[in-house]
């Protein structure tokens, strides 16, 4: 587990710099699982059961509405894939998570998450990631609101270039509230 521990360090270094030390506990209390590519973690209208931190791959956090699935979240390499509202509240959500291709994750069950919040250094990793989570919320609504479709894809083109190789088009369009023919429509522009 050193090296998940080192991983995780790194993840969380940017936030909140620990010894390799509490990283190796914190993952003590976690597993690394492997996915499958379009595995659900975890229901729409259910609970969510674990916190996990892609080390490899890809997902998504999908909300079901009216008979269809809209993305609200693309996640990567070093992103927490949780349905975070459901995991503190304990009470079912609208939110699907996803897995876009096959995963490597850090999985820590929500029971042993919650204890952890509760411990000196584990409360401090706990507060980190809701804080990170909170910050990239909000970011993301300003840039929602701010910013026009074609915008926020060029953005996507820039810096996140990997997004469009390793994210199915229809998740694309919808986390940037586009039908997947519009996004056509842009990507012809911008060639």
């Amino acid at each position: 587990m050193k090296e998940t521990a080192q991983e995780i360090k790194a993840i969380f270094d940017p936030y909140f710099q620990a010894p390799l030390e509490v990283w190796e506990s914190f993952t003590s209390h976690g597993e690394i699982v492997e996915t499958e590519k379009n595995e659900v973690l975890k229901k729409f209208g259910e609970r969510e059961k674990s916190f996990h931190i892609i080390l490899k791959g890809s997902g998504g956090i999908l909300l079901y509405n009216n008979n269809n699935y809209i993305c609200t979240d693309l996640c990567y390499e070093g992103d927490f894939l949780v349905d975070y509202l459901s995991l503190l509240s304990n009470q079912p959500t609208q939110l699907e998570v996803l897995c876009f291709e096959q995963c490597r994750l850090f999985k820590i069950i929500r029971q042993d998450f919650i204890k952890l919040a509760q411990t000196g250094y584990g409360r401090i990793i706990c507060q980190t990631a809701a804080e990170s989570l909170f910050i990239h919320k909000q970011n993301q609504q300003i840039e929602i609101l701010s910013k026009t479709a074609e915008q926020r894809y060029m953005e996507i083109l820039r810096n996140q270039r990997h997004i469009l190789q390793r994210t199915p088009d229809k998740y694309i369009a919808s986390y940037l509230g586009i039908t997947p023919e519009s996004l056509s429509r842009i990507r012809k522009k911008t060639v």
